[in-house]
């Protein structure tokens, strides 16, 4: 397109170049010879004064002389022998028209103009005293018809090139103007079709242009959300799932020995992992909700009390003691009300699969003004490597590297939910003589400052004391 444009207007500018300059050359030439002989009539005129006077050939001479194209030799004057006074005919000045021409000027008595070697002369007639008629002679070079014609002729090619190569440089920005965007237009289009669900173009360019990258950039966000609807379905379900699963995996525990109580088990831990992969792979695609953004934000004392209502039911079917505390209040933090109990559902997950029956555990919230607190801690023998844990957490290695008994997956959910709203995961050692895990949320979207002990999740301190038997999940 781009080339098509600096084509048009490059025949268009010719054309008009053309059509203009061709004429005005031709008149710039009429108008140099006009003028050339304009002039040698004026210098003819000169002499006729002198002739009306006498036909005195020395005087005559003089006047010749006095004049410009007389001294240059390029004038004459023709005197007719009924003008002298011996009867015969006299010539001063160099002639170079033909007696024919003078003959013809006599007769008409009117001026003409005669083409000779060199150049033309210009024959004026000339009444005498005596009654006769005399013939000045003014040879005009042709350099001198022609003269500033090949000038004015290189400034007009000039001013004609000049067009052209303007017209040029505004189609090509013209061009430029409408192809930049066409082809930003593609590039995004062919981003999208490759899997780049960020890609947006600049509403920018002519009016049809900025219609497509506004229709463009409204599709992509459509399918972004359609998108994310779909990992967000498959995400929630399997977190569904996870927890009934929790409680089969329980169940299944108790069924005793035997074949059939052997493939019970081995099917629920393979339902498992298989609903964790799910899960994994949904979060590791799915868009992290921003602090603040659209739909995001709940009340945490609310949804942590609606999650322990189901946990404490469990609880209570192993001997378990549960103690929270906290939830009394209103506290809103900017974490989706689903992504909050995913979290809080894998923390006590790991409480459930990780420890003993009647094993006690807790639930605190805190609220410190810039942060919300939630700890979940127990009362079994504590996480036997804080570091690996917490690797596995960071990274999402599990089992998939060949380590037994934690996928890493529930540390995963929880660290996406704090480092959302710019906060971390930390584990310790709790009041109850277990594990502790402490989740900071970030209520304006800054990193608060921390107190205590603990390993972070992505900044594990040094010197951690082992911990029991314990895994997480």
């Amino acid at each position: 397109m781009r080339w098509a444009l600096v084509k048009v207007c490059v025949a268009v500018t010719a054309m008009v170049v053309i059509a203009f300059a061709v004429p005005l050359g031709l008149v710039v030439r009429e108008m140099a010879r006009d003028r050339a002989f304009t002039d040698a009539e004026r210098q003819a005129a000169t002499i006729g004064p002198t002739l009306s006077i006498t036909t005195d050939r020395t005087k005559l001479e003089t006047a010749v002389l006095t004049t410009e194209p007389g001294a240059a030799g390029r004038m004459a004057v023709h005197i007719p022998a009924s003008g002298e006074a011996d009867g015969a005919a006299a010539d001063i000045g160099r002639g170079r028209a033909t007696g024919e021409d003078l003959e013809s000027v006599r007769t008409s008595g009117r001026a003409a103009v005669t083409e000779v070697a060199g150049g033309s002369v210009l024959l004026q007639p000339t009444a005498l005293g005596s009654g006769g008629i005399a013939v000045v002679e003014v040879f005009v070079p042709d350099d001198e018809v022609s003269h500033g014609v090949a000038t004015a002729w290189l400034m007009l090619a000039g001013v004609g090139i000049a067009l052209i190569v303007g017209s040029v440089a505004v189609a090509d920005r013209l061009g430029v103007r409408m192809v930049e965007p066409a082809r930003r237009l593609a590039g995004a289009a062919h981003d999208l079709g490759e899997g780049r669900l960020g890609t947006r173009v600049r509403e920018e360019g002519p009016a049809e242009l900025r219609s497509a990258a506004v229709a463009f950039n409204s599709m992509a966000d459509q399918v972004v959300q359609l998108l994310a609807n779909e990992r967000e379905l498959a995400a929630d379900l399997s977190h569904r799932l996870r927890t009934p699963l929790t409680v089969l995996r329980l169940n299944a525990a108790s069924l005793g020995e035997g074949p059939a109580a052997e493939q019970t088990r081995a099917a629920v831990e393979q339902l498992e992992r298989e609903v964790d992969t799910i899960i994994r792979t949904a979060r590791e695609q799915r868009p992290q909700t921003q602090p603040g953004g659209p739909g995001a934000g709940c009340d945490a004392g609310e949804v942590i009390r609606e999650r322990m209502a189901f946990w404490s039911a469990l609880a209570e079917d192993e001997g378990r003691e549960v103690r929270l505390a906290g939830v009394d209040r209103t506290v809103r933090i900017p974490v989706a009300r689903a992504e909050l109990a995913a979290a809080l559902d894998a923390l006590l997950g790991n409480v459930f699969r990780h420890t003993p029956e009647g094993t006690a555990f807790a639930v605190d919230v805190h609220h410190s003004g810039d942060a919300v607190i939630v700890l979940v801690s127990d009362a079994g023998g504590g996480i036997a490597d804080p570091k690996a844990a917490l690797a596995r957490g960071g990274s999402g290695r599990g089992r998939a590297r060949g380590e037994v008994g934690s996928t890493g997956l529930g540390l995963d959910i929880v660290r996406r939910v704090a480092e959302s709203t710019g906060g971390d995961v930390r584990i310790g050692r709790s009041v109850l003589g277990g594990t502790e895990v402490r989740v900071w949320i970030g209520l304006d979207g800054q990193r608060p400052e921390r107190r205590g002990r603990g390993h972070r999740v992505g900044r594990q301190r040094r010197g951690a004391k082992r911990r029991g038997p314990r895994g997480v999940a």
